[in-house]
């Protein structure tokens, strides 16, 4: 009997030749030598060995132990790749060449895939934000006034952003209770997490020119699924009047993969109806194509699924974002990576960060391996998701996992 190939998949694979994500991959042998692949299936394709054994014009851009290089190489080559890879996945006279070149997923360490050169996060999801100000702002409007009027964001820390799997070391800080007297320095006993997805930039622009709504696509490579902890009881303390600093900056985790815009054309959707009209830098109303992305996200602690987070609720796309954060003339360098904010949707069972599901540690949440309001050690998270594809299918868009670690002494 004739063993069947990795490139016939199932019917339905999420991981299909409509996907092809992009990842940096090491196998046990050499342990030392990154590749770029793409994932198909339940495996990796060495991208690299594929062009060279097929005379790719683009050999030596696949050829390198990290996705940066494509990220710089711009839109046309970003084009040209993936229907390259496309055929070499899908064209039957190509097997011969493509199937010694694939990994199973199982039998590959992966890697960060690009150099991140900086970090944004923002704060676009509406029911996020109001039930945010609803817990800490119960009699006043739980929006701020700017909210509707921009997105509103944070530059976090680019080196603390890491790969899925890595172990997440419980923060250590200050923090004070409103009943404390004075505060106190130890770990984090509000150690949460976010639920978003990240945007890849990859070709660079001008400082002092600004990223306009319709060039994001000029800009931005891809998505990945991103989960931004947070140290609430750390955060409450410090983020007044400057916003986030060391109840954010300890750990960002990021897929191993990163999914190309192009294979997410048919998950585009149009963002819920603004209140207020926008400055005309932010008003996507003219755009040709819609700004949202409809997204499914699923969040499982130690296996038990606690939340089903939907992007398509954010009330703030991607490119007003890149649009907004480049307006006053930062620049863009490849390898940025700017976070949605915490994706929340109208339902309980939709919010994306244990702040939300307990209500500030009010509620616990049930799970097999005892009650939950904040993370405990040895907890493990994992974020999901997929996107409707072409014709029916599902565009899987990986996962991030991590593993909570003891806080280390200080």
């Amino acid at each position: 009997m004739t063993e069947q190939s990795p490139l016939d998949l199932a019917e339905g694979d999420p991981f299909g030749p409509h996907n092809l994500p992009y990842g940096v991959f090491s196998t046990a042998d050499e342990p030392g030598r990154r590749r770029l692949g793409v994932r198909i299936g339940g495996h990796v394709l060495d991208a690299g060995a594929a062009a060279h054994a097929l005379g790719s014009p683009y050999a030596t851009l696949l050829a390198q132990p990290s996705l940066t290089p494509l990220l710089a190489a711009g839109r046309t080559a970003w084009r040209d790749v993936r229907r390259a890879l496309t055929a070499w996945v899908t064209v039957p006279a190509h097997r011969a060449d493509i199937e010694p070149l694939l990994h199973p997923l199982d039998a590959v360490t992966m890697h960060l895939p690009y150099e991140v050169a900086d970090y944004v996060d923002f704060y676009a999801s509406e029911h996020h934000a109001t039930n945010v100000g609803h817990m800490f702002r119960p009699d006043g409007d739980p929006l701020t006034p700017n909210w509707k009027h921009l997105p509103i964001g944070y530059h976090g820390r680019a080196g603390t952003v890491v790969v899925s799997g890595t172990d997440v070391v419980r923060p250590c800080g200050q923090r004070k209770a409103p009943t404390d007297p004075a505060p106190v320095f130890g770990p984090s006993v509000k150690l949460d997490i976010e639920a978003e997805v990240g945007f890849v930039v990859g070709v660079p622009s001008e400082l002092g020119t600004p990223v306009a709504l319709g060039d994001f696509r000029e800009h931005v490579f891809g998505l990945s699924l991103l989960n931004d902890w947070s140290a609430r009881d750390v955060q409450a303390w410090e983020y007044v009047p400057l916003g986030p600093f060391l109840g954010k900056s300890f750990a960002t985790s990021v897929s191993a993969w990163v999914t190309p815009l192009e294979a997410l054309d048919a998950a585009r959707t149009a963002p819920p109806a603004r209140d207020f009209p926008l400055l005309p830098y932010l008003d996507d109303s003219a755009e040709e194509e819609p700004g949202g992305y409809d997204v499914r996200i699923t969040v499982t602690i130690n296996g038990e699924v606690v939340s089903e987070p939907p992007f398509s609720t954010m009330y703030w796309t991607a490119a007003q974002q890149l649009a907004h954060m480049t307006v006053n003339g930062a620049s863009l360098r490849t390898g940025d990576l700017y976070g949605s904010g915490t994706v929340s949707g109208p339902e309980v069972h939709q919010r994306g960060s244990l702040l939300e599901l307990t209500w500030n540690g009010r509620d616990a949440i049930e799970l097999p391996t005892g009650k939950r309001t904040f993370l405990e050690d040895g907890d493990e998270v994992t974020l999901t998701a997929w996107a409707p594809g072409p014709d029916g299918t599902k565009v899987g868009l990986g996962e991030v996992t991590g593993r909570i670690a003891p806080a280390r002494e200080v």
